[in-house]
């Protein structure tokens, strides 16, 4: 029975103290305490209409009916604020003592509209009346960090089902916050607030939290110490420093995870940045000290910035500019790969689309439209750099980046056993072009070739200049489009697939294919590209056991090879050989086809090496030896008469006696 006596005395006890509030809180009073103590400590009107009733659970307090609070004077908008209804909790053991004291204040679905007028002012920066002028011998009170509200405190403020709608007069940009749900605690007068929020901007979730020093300060607009975590969908971020907000400034260290950008952007109403694979298209990620300082610059120091897997250690300074912003930045990484940054999964693409593949170049457009959102001049230093076709070492370059056009000017770079030198430029202002203009000092050719066009039948270290110039909003529409020139001075090597030797030894094209090569002392060749097509017509192969010029051309865009090489067989000690024979190399450059030019080879001249075969002949068989300037003939004949004479001479011996 004790649980029923006790359980009717809860019962009683919460009917006394309801009869309490009925009969002993003014309900008139303490909504009027409430519109006097907000519009002493802020300067605007709180209007409180409909009944005022009393509440006892979960507090003692009042509940009323509309609210609104008043704009800034400059506004018109309409209120700053009003709501379906508010609730006042009152401090119930400060009640006791005799003391009035607000501890909770609930807005069910307010409507919350802030501003910043053109001239940069801002309604939330609330300020009491103007203190009445000190009388004679009386010192002016010195207002103090956030006016009024440094004397207000609250032990629990929420807003249920809220809206906010952000206007900005200066830049013309706005937002509108729905379904908010929001509770801020700031329980010493100017001291810490803790506030935590939930709702949706543009359609998009969102979920904050943080702690703000000096409450009161920081709603005045000044810089006061801060801790704030954001959440939507799959963007993190935090940051711990110091914010202010009239005007808008910030210093702490920042730890952002924004994956693809997508939720960040929605969440702020802006499209998704259309960033390369590689550079950010999948995720972001950044870390470090940030500053925003007065005037908009950005500034980020021992920062730490992830795209799609790449890290760079990154010092930057982003300012706004008239048309775009600039950006001052200095990059570190051990290693950077954009071998996605055209774009994978698509035609031509990754693997089975690379310069290599049977598929030819790719088709798929290549996008340069963000070289056009900002202007640029950062230096990167990386330990190397995939670039998907060619790979770089140790690398440092200044890329300059203006209303569209990028030059990447190479200082340093280690590439394929020796170094690369010169610029790369990328113009995006009107279509799209490419440009180059490289010096490569010792390099290795086979692996060179084989990732940059999926060839790796040259084997040689040396030199290569090159000058290009090609434009079309795709590799392949690039690779048409080719123009200039340039020369190779190789050394020692080998030419594999082809045995240039063999061949005019046997007159055999059949010495092709695996297992076969030329090895050479040295090549050299100068060249001309045109709408695509590169022509040679001064290669010089220099061998042990032949010597060979060459002449043709390469369809860079199809892809294919004409070329016509002229191999000549080095004459023997004995002065005997010079064969020479026409090679012809031709169809697609990943697996050419190689045979003798034999109407050409029947139009030479050859009696002189048929003459030389038939002396070696007949000096072997008759013993017939052509004297200086004399012919083959010739010599026969004299032969001829010698055999006669010693004959005859032998036997007119014979008839007078002699031996």
């Amino acid at each position: 029975m004790r649980w029923v006596i006790r359980l009717a005395g809860v019962v009683l006890g919460l009917v006394a103290l309801f009869l309490v509030a009925l009969v002993l809180v003014p309900r008139e009073r303490v909504a009027q305490l409430a519109a006097e103590q907000f519009e002493a400590s802020t300067g605007r009107a709180l209007t409180i209409s409909g009944e005022v009733r009393p509440s006892v659970w979960p507090r003692l307090g009042v509940r009323t009916g509309p609210v609104t609070i008043a704009n800034a004077p400059w506004s018109d908008e309409g209120p700053m604020l009003e709501a379906a209804a508010l609730e006042i909790g009152l401090d119930t053991v400060a009640l006791m003592t005799g003391a009035w004291r607000i501890s909770r204040i609930a807005l069910e679905a307010p409507v919350i509209r802030l501003e910043r007028s053109p001239e940069g002012q801002s309604n939330w920066d609330l300020a009491p009346p103007a203190a009445a002028p000190a009388g004679k011998g009386e010192a002016t009170p010195a207002p103090s960090a956030g006016g009024g509200l440094s004397r207000f405190a609250l032990d629990e403020g929420v807003i249920h089902g809220g809206r906010v709608v952000w206007r900005d007069g200066r830049s013309g940009t706005s937002a509108d916050i729905t379904a908010l749900e929001a509770q801020v605690s700031l329980p010493e007068p100017g001291g810490p607030a803790d506030l935590t929020v939930a709702g949706q901007a543009n359609g998009r979730a969102f979920a904050a939290e943080g702690t703000v020093q000096e409450g009161a300060s920081f709603l005045s607009g000044r810089v006061v110490p801060l801790r704030l975590s954001l959440v939507s969908g799959d963007a993190r971020v935090a940051f711990d420093g110091q914010l202010g907000t009239a005007p808008a400034m910030a210093e702490g260290r920042i730890d952002a995870a924004l994956g693809d950008l997508a939720d960040l952007m929605a969440l702020v109403g802006q499209p998704r940045p259309d960033l390369p694979q590689g550079l950010g298209r999948e995720e972001v990620g950044l870390a470090g000290r940030f500053t925003l300082a007065d005037g908009g610059t950005i500034h980020l120091r021992e920062g730490q910035v992830s795209l799609d897997g790449n890290r760079l250690a990154v010092e930057a300074d982003l300012t706004p500019g008239e048309a775009r912003p600039r950006l001052e930045a200095n990059l570190r990484a051990e290693a950077l790969d954009l071998s996605r940054t055209a774009g994978s999964g698509e035609e031509g693409a990754g693997p089975a689309g690379a310069a290599g593949s049977p598929q030819g170049w790719s088709k798929r457009k290549i996008d340069a439209s963000a070289l056009g959102k900002l202007d640029a001049r950062i230096a990167l230093a990386a330990g190397s750099i995939d670039l998907g076709r060619i790979r770089l070492g140790a690398t440092k370059a200044i890329v300059s980046l203006d209303r569209g056009r990028a030059v990447a000017d190479l200082r340093e770079a280690a590439a394929y056993g020796g170094s690369l030198a010169g610029q790369v430029v990328v113009n995006a202002r009107d279509g799209l072009s490419l440009g180059a203009d490289l010096a490569l000092k010792g390099l290795a050719t086979e692996p060179l070739l084989a990732d940059l066009a999926g060839f790796d039948r040259l084997a040689t270290r040396g030199d290569v200049t090159l000058k290009l110039l090609g434009s079309g909003t795709s590799a392949d529409a690039l690779a048409r489009s080719l123009s200039g020139e340039g020369s190779v001075a190789f050394g020692k090597g080998e030419m594999r697939g082809l045995d240039l030797a063999g061949m005019v030894r046997t007159l055999d094209a059949g010495y092709v294919g695996e297992g076969k090569k030329t090895i050479f002392d040295r090549l050299t060749a100068s060249f001309s590209i045109e709408n695509g097509v590169l022509r040679n017509e001064d290669l010089v192969l220099a061998a042990p056991l032949l010597r060979a010029t060459g002449a043709g051309r390469l369809e860079i865009g199809a892809r294919t090879v004409d070329y016509r090489f002229l191999p000549r067989l080095l004459p023997r000690e004995d002065g005997t050989g010079g064969v020479s024979v026409p090679v012809l190399v031709t169809g697609p450059w990943a697996k050419p086809s190689y045979r003798l030019d034999m109407e050409a080879l029947v139009r030479q001249p050859v009696e002189r090496e048929m003459k030389q075969r038939l002396e070696e002949e007949a000096a072997e068989r008759l013993g017939v030896v052509p004297d200086e300037g004399e012919g083959l003939e010739d010599a026969a004949k004299r032969r001829a008469r010698e055999a006669l004479e010693d004959e005859a001479g032998r036997a007119l011996n014979r008839l007078l006696g002699g031996d």
